[in-house]
């Protein structure tokens, strides 16, 4: 049975599924850089955030579109991929054995942060997913912990995708009224050099301390939720997760697009 990584995307904007962008045909191709198809896909969304780790368990989870002012051919999108209530039922037995208390949700479905950039990998809606809440009122190394339990799945073929932003300023997004091709501004590149270098050296506690230590690290993410994916990701990454970037690109300026894999 084939071992799957961990990833890390950041997922953009919901008009991502229609955008001509770099970073919308690096997911339209990401199924095809996988050792085998999954038989399942863990999602750790940023936009699904709670109190209590919250786990999908509806056996045909909807589709939610958590998102106002976008394109009306956005709304009629649905992704049927099934949900899975086994897989949710263990996941919850791992985190239980790691100390993290849980619950199951079977009246949620999948948020953007989960189906756009899963209908571009995987169109057909084929793979049973389920998702995974993060939760802002807990730490770096909570959300490194929720990685570790769930990194075992890897060995039955289970794909674990953090789902976020590398880089993720709205504010200066609307502020700055950059082209959509505009370079990174140099507060973005210099947050991405100092992340880039500690991932590939496997420095996970430095990369857990970025908001607080990287050049500009809370001008890149003035709230957490969409970097704590990429905690999730490191934890489930194991001790021998080698790092390997994926994909770069920026759009609009400050919206860096990287994604990583952990083997």
């Amino acid at each position: 049975m084939a071992r799957q990584p961990a990833l890390f995307i950041s997922h953009g904007a919901p008009t991502i599924v229609i955008d001509n962008t770099p970073a919308r045909h690096f997911l339209a191709g990401l199924a095809g850089g996988l050792p085998a198809q999954p038989n399942a896909i863990v999602m750790i969304s940023a936009h699904h955030d709670e109190p209590l780790a919250s786990i999908t368990s509806a056996a045909q989870p909807g589709t939610i579109h958590d998102f106002g002012g976008f394109p009306e051919e956005l709304y009629r999108m649905r992704y049927p991929a099934p949900g899975s209530p086994d897989l949710a039922q263990r996941i919850s037995g791992l985190l239980q054995g790691a100390g993290i208390a849980n619950r199951l949700d079977a009246e949620r479905g999948f948020d953007h942060g989960t189906w756009t950039p899963l209908i571009l990998a995987w169109p057909d809606a084929d793979i049973p997913v389920v998702q995974v809440s993060i939760n802002l009122r807990e730490t770096p190394e909570y959300h490194y912990r929720l990685g570790q339990a769930l990194e075992r799945l890897r060995d039955k073929n289970i794909l674990i995708i953090g789902s976020g932003a590398i880089t993720h300023n709205l504010h200066a997004f609307f502020r700055g009224g950059y082209a959509a091709d505009a370079p990174a501004q140099p507060w973005v590149t210099d947050f991405l050099g100092w992340l880039d270098a500690h991932l590939i050296a496997d420095d996970h506690q430095a990369v857990l301390r970025a908001i607080g230590q990287a050049p500009h690290g809370t001008d890149n993410h003035p709230t957490m939720d969409h970097i704590l994916p990429l905690f999730v990701a490191l934890g489930a990454a194991g001790t021998q997760g080698k790092a390997t970037k994926l994909h770069a690109s920026v759009e609009y300026g400050v919206l860096a697009m990287d994604a990583w894999r952990f083997d």
